[in-house]
């Protein structure tokens, strides 16, 4: 896909993410997209849901998984705001996603190579292309403005 479509799905996601700062939830948002078509897409809901899996990434995949009625998403593409998680990139994985694309970089729990680099462990079956840092300074506001509004 081109840097303007990965721009475009991150746009997209950032208003996903909005969707979790009005409920209160850290602002992370997630699409999944195969040939120009959103498979699915999520926010981040683990308070609201009282679900510690409910991370953006997570609902995204599981709304796509229930749309294609498979739980393999060959081929797609996972936009999501921030650096997935150890377990969201587990589940990418799983999932067999071709590639992911995210904005902000989390120095703290990344795990597409920022802190730790799951999708790129010796043994795992599964490889996901990475691609980090779109429209990074934009989805790391939106997180900065959240966690400020709470000090």
């Amino acid at each position: 896909m081109s840097h303007n479509g990965d721009i475009h799905w991150i746009r997209h996601a950032l208003t996903l993410a909005g969707r979790a700062a009005q409920a209160g939830e850290v602002p992370v948002g997630a699409v999944l997209v195969y040939d120009g078509e959103v498979l699915g897409e999520g926010w981040n809901r683990p308070i609201g849901s009282h679900d510690p899996t409910a991370h953006a990434e997570i609902m995204a995949l599981r709304a796509a998984s229930e749309k294609i009625r498979n739980y393999r998403v060959i081929g797609a593409t996972l936009y999501v705001t921030l650096e997935p998680c150890i377990m969201c990139a587990g589940a990418m994985i799983h999932a067999r996603i071709r590639r992911l694309v995210f904005g902000a970089f989390d120095p703290k729990s990344g795990a597409a190579g920022t802190r730790w680099n799951v999708l790129a462990l010796p043994g795992v079956n599964h490889r996901v292309a990475v691609e980090g840092g779109v429209l990074a300074t934009e989805c790391g506001a939106i997180l900065r403005a959240f966690f400020q509004a709470r000090r």
